[in-house]
């Protein structure tokens, strides 16, 4: 997947899956996530990532097995759905990221997200301890090297580091021992807002990392966002009534796709102001 900016990754948010507290008809679930994916693909997104977030309450790190022959299944009928252009990519919740990158190869998924790559956060599940020698060796294991990216959370949402490691130290700890190809910043919960200096934070930290924002990105922040990261991950502003538990609207994923690369364009255009002599 291409991670140039703008790079933006729309999110398909499962219901809760065969074997979750609140599972819906499988049948149903796909027909749900082709429709969302459908319209990110339409309104110009760079790729969708598919998650498993009805799950909850969810297990800190292996998922069982019907979890993942579940989110395969959903992922082969988006893939023939939306086409081989579209990059897919996998976020196994809580932390999972062995059964990401076996879906990819599965299911011919470009990217994965890892919640807690590197370092130990104190979460709702427990004590999260990164796996990245494991994530990144599994990978090539899995001939999978060249062909996915890692994308890697620093201070995941609803999460808090044990110790007091800094921002910046976290972020460089990710992205040059734990070997992500890209770094991600969120608010403290779904659908909270990215902070600002945060992201200043880790682009200054790690200036080489591909930089999203991973959380609450809104068509209305979308501007000051991109000023310094590269791109966004974003689901919850764009349903219907921006409302979770809605389908994603298309006309306000349009929207937002049309201020994104406006926002692109006129960056540039101040560029190549700035190097006129």
């Amino acid at each position: 997947m291409n991670l140039q900016r703008p790079c933006l990754i729309g999110v398909v948010h499962l219901g809760a899956l065969p074997g979750a507290p609140a599972a819906v008809p499988l049948r149903e679930l796909i027909e749900g996530a082709i429709a969302d994916a459908l319209a990110y693909r339409d309104a110009g997104f760079t790729g969708v990532i598919i998650e498993n977030f009805g799950d909850a309450p969810f297990f800190k790190d292996g998922v069982p097995s019907e979890t993942v022959a579940a989110m395969a299944r959903v992922a082969t009928e988006v893939r023939k759905a939306v086409g081989a252009a579209l990059p897919i990519g996998f976020n196994v919740l809580r932390n999972d990221p062995a059964a990401a990158l076996a879906l990819c190869a599965a299911c011919e998924g470009e990217f994965i997200r890892v919640n807690v790559h590197s370092g130990v956060m104190v979460t709702d599940q427990g004590v999260i301890e990164g796996c990245a020698a494991d994530t990144v060796r599994r990978r090539k294991a899995l001939g999978l090297q060249d062909s996915v990216q890692i994308l890697a959370d620093v201070l995941v949402k609803h999460a808090s580091p044990l110790g007091h490691p800094s921002l910046a130290e976290i972020a460089r700890d990710t992205f040059h021992r734990g070997r992500a190809d890209a770094l991600i910043v969120t608010g403290s919960g779904t659908g909270e807002a990215t902070p600002m200096e945060q992201l200043r934070v880790v682009r200054e930290a790690v200036p080489e990392a591909p930089l999203f924002a991973g959380s609450g990105v809104a068509e209305a922040t979308l501007a000051e966002i991109l000023c310094i990261a590269d791109g966004v991950i974003v689901g919850s502003s764009l349903k219907r009534q921006g409302r979770l538990d809605q389908p994603v609207d298309p006309a306000r994923a349009s929207r937002f796709v049309e201020a994104a690369h406006a926002q692109s364009a006129e960056r540039e255009e101040e560029s190549k102001s700035e190097s006129i002599p």
